[in-house]
């Protein structure tokens, strides 16, 4: 399922999370939640505190990671009355886990430096096993260090690796893998920088026609109130430079770093988000 499907489902039920006070759902103003016509809000469940993301299995298991909390959560609507009756706390105690993909059975997982799978997941909602860890060779850094995760069209598994800083050149003196996008195979073999020059994307999916990738891209902070734009970008081959941490925004160049390099010397945003 695409990550554009998914969020399309996502606008019709909407998971509310929020901490239980002594195991008691809180009381929730939905009429304070404006949807297009046609929309209305309910509450799936109200016990998940810190939900980040979300992916839905294949026999209906809404799984949710909470980057803050560092927990895996599984949801079941067992009587499929549009309300989670069974609540499954997969994992604990993760780093920062949150981007989450569902495929073919397993539930993947990017943690700040590790990638890993839980296999046959909706089958062993009450006995977890250990995952298989796909790839744990990433920076360590927390900074920016959260990771958002989507199979592309070619099969392969991506993710970003933020900047470890706000401003710096990190990423050009001390590890390339710094503000990109990586990639590697299903089953976490040759690792590779897709794009580069990305402070800190928070999403991204593919075009379903011509396959270009587009992606989200957080912009600096202290450097205005109304400056530098964030990002829409949109690459359309490996390798392809998106500015960071020479330019911001399309048309700002870093004033702080030591470069001969301009604005121009990179691909423009497809959209500046303000």
């Amino acid at each position: 399922m695409s990550t554009m499907i998914k969020s399309a489902l996502a606008a019709l039920t909407f998971l509310i999370a929020v901490s239980p006070v002594a195991g008691a759902a809180r009381e929730i103003d939905l009429s304070k939640i404006n949807v297009p016509e046609g929309f209305e809000v309910s509450l799936y469940a109200d016990r998940v505190p810190q939900a980040r993301s979300m992916t839905m299995g294949d026999k209906g298991t809404l799984f949710v990671s909470t980057r803050g909390a560092g927990a895996l959560w599984a949801l079941e609507d067992t009587d499929k009355d549009g309300v989670a009756d069974e609540r499954h706390q997969l994992a604990r105690k993760l780093n920062m886990p949150n981007g989450i993909v569902f495929r073919d059975g397993s539930l993947y997982v990017a943690e700040v430096s590790r990638i890993t799978r839980y296999d046959n997941i909706e089958d062993k909602l009450e006995n977890v096993p250990e995952p298989v860890v796909l790839y744990d060779q990433l920076p360590t850094e927390g900074t920016h260090g959260w990771k958002y995760l989507e199979f592309g069209p070619d099969g392969k598994l991506y993710f970003n690796v933020g900047s470890p800083c706000n401003r710096c050149d990190r990423n050009v003196t001390e590890d390339e893998r710094f503000a990109t996008i990586m990639r590697i195979n299903a089953d976490g073999s040759e690792p590779e920088i897709f794009v580069r020059g990305i402070r800190q994307s928070v999403g991204f999916d593919w075009h379903p026609a011509d396959g270009a990738l587009w992606f989200t891209d957080n912009g600096a902070d202290n450097m205005g109130d109304d400056r530098p734009d964030c990002e829409l970008n949109r690459a359309t081959e490996k390798d392809q430079h998106f500015g960071f941490p020479f330019c911001h925004g399309g048309d700002i160049v870093d004033d702080e770093l030591e470069s001969d390099k301009d604005c121009d010397d990179f691909i423009a945003p497809a959209l500046k988000l303000g």
